[in-house]
């Protein structure tokens, strides 16, 4: 990637903030509101949202418990997340057409929600909007593409996923109630939705976010570079548990490097300021797995291993802190 590239991707999200700007805030409260009220109806939206946020004093709670009643009562329908995606991936060369049938799905998309409580991400990003909407916040849905580490997409591909932008206290911030929901699993080819609250998605850090969500156009960032989408597809594996240690890998830039036999590569990940985590290689070679003993620097809140690979060969080198998956590199070695 060019460092212009680089730049203008930035400079996107240089208007974002994260959630660490309410380190001091207990969401608690707002928590327990959002679990008295599970399994109330969505036919009366404005009492809903009132309910939710009428006892709480700050902004952000008043959003938390919106946003987490939403990811905790709304089941992600993988049938209707198929029937979406197979009808963007038809239209994914004709922009305009796209964009009259996008806009004309979200009311039919609302309307099926509100009867069996089940959605895709496009259900999600407008329930989260909507609620927002009522309890006075400016909030955007963004439709783009979204990378998960079962989900790799190339230059092909077409759009996805549909996330949030809020504006909190003058800021805007990010969040992906869909991916804070839960997970669909496949057993024997039968789709099953698996509840499971993820905090990492809530206001989570944008440079991090950025790394598997990218923006097909919206008003927040500049239109699509078909360059800058390249270099997003290009990018590494990147895990949930990397939002919840706010984890930033930094380089390589590529998933997949090619080296030399008896080079090294150096992996570089930004910190919080105060971690204290395990971190570790995980390196898998033909299905023999082994931890090595890269070197080792730390400066400030940036650290970098290095690793040199003596044989040739293709690795899976899976950077883990306290055992938990961050992100996956492929290292090819001539």
């Amino acid at each position: 990637m060019r460092i212009s590239k680089i730049f203008i991707l930035l400079f996107s999200l240089t208007c974002f903030a994260q959630h660490s700007d309410f380190k001091d805030i207990d969401f608690k409260k707002a928590d327990s509101i959002a679990k008295n009220y599970e399994g109330a109806s969505l036919e009366n939206l404005p009492v809903l949202t009132y309910n939710l946020t009428r006892t709480l004093e700050t902004d952000v709670e008043k959003f938390r418990a919106i946003y987490t009643w939403i990811s905790t009562n709304i089941e992600n329908d993988y049938s209707s997340y198929l029937k979406i995606s197979n009808k963007r991936k038809r239209l994914v060369n004709k922009r305009q057409a796209y964009l009259q049938w996008n806009t004309g799905i979200t009311p039919k998309v609302f309307k099926t929600l509100l009867k069996d409580r089940k959605t895709a991400c496009t259900g999600y990003a407008y329930l989260v909007k909507e609620m927002a909407n009522l309890a006075g916040f400016k909030c955007n849905i963004i439709n783009g593409y979204g990378r998960t580490p079962t989900l790799l997409l190339d230059e092909s591909s077409a759009a996805n996923h549909s996330w949030n932008s809020i504006e909190i206290d003058n800021k805007w911030y990010l969040c992906d109630a869909t991916w804070s929901a839960g997970q669909t699993i496949i057993d024997n080819g039968i789709p099953r939705f698996e509840p499971n609250y993820f905090d990492g998605y809530f206001l989570a850090e944008p440079k991090l976010f950025a790394k598997n969500h990218f923006p097909s156009n919206s008003n927040e960032t500049p239109a699509i570079h078909k360059d800058s989408l390249k270099s997003f597809m290009a990018g590494p594996v990147i895990y949930k548990d990397a939002f919840s240690a706010s984890i930033l890998p930094v380089l390589p830039i590529n998933m997949h490097t090619t080296i030399n036999k008896g080079e090294s590569v150096s992996f570089s990940l930004k910190l919080p300021i105060y971690f204290t985590g395990e971190i570790q290689l995980v390196i898998n070679k033909g299905g023999v797995q082994y931890s090595p003993n890269p070197i080792i620097n730390r400066a400030d809140n940036e650290l970098c291993l290095t690793q040199v690979f003596e044989k040739k060969g293709l690795y899976d080198v899976h950077i883990t802190i306290d055992s938990k998956l961050i992100t996956t590199y492929v290292i090819k070695v001539k």
